[in-house]
Order: C-alpha cells, then structure tokens, then sequence
C-alpha cells in the first residue's frame, strides 16, 4: 500500500507561502497602490497559481491585510488596557504603541477609498478609537486634557491628523518613528508644548530601556 502523504510540511509551506505574499504586498503596494497579482507573485517569488490560491482577487488580498491590521491593533490596544499611568503619559504611550502598526499599513489609508471603503478603514481603526476616547476621557476629568470637545469628538478629530499624517508618510512629506506625531497629539489634546515634549521622550525611553530588558 502507498504510505500516506505527509500533510503537515506542505501545510508549513503553504502558511510561508501566504505570509510571504502578505509581507510582499505591504511593500509593493505602499510603492504603487496599482501594482498587479502577478506583479506581486513574481516580487514574492510564488508563481500567479500559488497566489490566487491563496487570495483569488486583488479584494481578498486587500481584505486579508485589512484584518491584519486589524488583529495588529487590538493586540496593542490590548497590551495598553487599563494603564494607571497619568492620562498624558498613557496617551503618549498609546500613539508610539499603535504609530507602528499604522507605519506598517498605511497603504491601506491610499487605498481606502479605491478598494477596502471608509467603513471597513473605520472598524479596523475602531479599537484604537475607543481606546483613545477612554484615556482622554480620563484626561479631560484629570484636567490635563481641554475640554472644548466632548472626549469622543476628540478621539475621532485625533484619529483623523493621524491618519492625514500617515498619507504624508506616503507622500514623502514626513519621516517619524512617531515621536514628532505623539508630542503633536497630546499638544492637540491641550498639553502644552514643551511639556508635551518632555513626556514623549519620557515615555520613549521607559519603553525602549523596557524593551532592551526583555531581550
């Protein structure tokens, strides 16, 4: 009798295979919103099949990265939950925490209104939203944070520079690892600016000397 096929190798190939094209496509695609399936086959080294076998249309592949990121924010915001630390520097923390995951996933924000739709950018970010709102929130009951704006309209008009500031990272227009756009934030929330600065590169160096404890 034949002996059985071995499943599991071809199981490990298959998820490298598809790993592979979705870290290819957030590259290409941030380069060219219009580059094409076999531009991204080729550019991930599988053949035209292997992609569509995985992702059978330029929608499946834009969803698939969608709910990447999605995944990717909820996991910060997760890590984030429930911070005791004053409200500026939490805020602080969030936009250096979740910075990241928008740098990696910005050619979402150019291709939003072409192929994924504001809605669907809206409930990938929603997380991160709501998040915000609880910590300003807090910030504006502290006095920390103004409060000409109810803490949700702030959160929303936030998300928005944010993401205004995301496209000129595309664009060319800014280069940042999120500092500049964190200290941007909390000025915007009320902070004022050179306290504003002072917390950033606070928080910024409690996180990498954290990280560098972790290594």
């Amino acid at each position: 009798m034949p002996k059985p096929v071995a499943r599991e190798p071809m199981r490990r190939n298959s998820r490298s295979n598809r790993a592979r094209i979705l870290a290819t496509a957030r590259q290409e695609l941030g380069r060219n919103p219009d580059v094409t399936l076999e531009e991204l086959a080729h550019a991930a080294g599988v053949v035209r099949r292997t992609l569509f076998g995985h992702f059978p249309g330029r929608a499946a592949l834009l969803e698939a990265l969608a709910e990447e990121a999605s995944e990717a924010i909820r996991s910060v915001v997760s890590d984030g939950a429930n911070s005791t630390e004053p409200a500026e520097r939490a805020l602080a923390y969030f936009v250096l925490s979740v910075w990241p995951v928008g740098d990696r996933y910005r050619m979402l924000v150019a291709l939003a209104r072409k192929d994924l739709g504001m809605e669907r950018v809206a409930e990938i970010l929603a997380p991160a939203r709501d998040e915000a709102t609880v910590i300003l929130e807090r910030g504006q009951r502290d006095g920390v944070f103004h409060t000409h704006l109810p803490s949700a309209v702030l959160s929303a008009g936030l998300e928005a520079m944010t993401v205004a500031l995301l496209e000129a990272v595309n664009t060319g227009a800014l280069d940042d690892d999120g500092t500049r756009v964190a200290v941007a934030t909390l000025i915007a929330a009320g902070v004022p600016e050179e306290q504003a600065g002072a917390v950033v590169d606070d928080v910024a160096s409690a996180a990498v000397a954290e990280a560098a404890a972790d290594a």
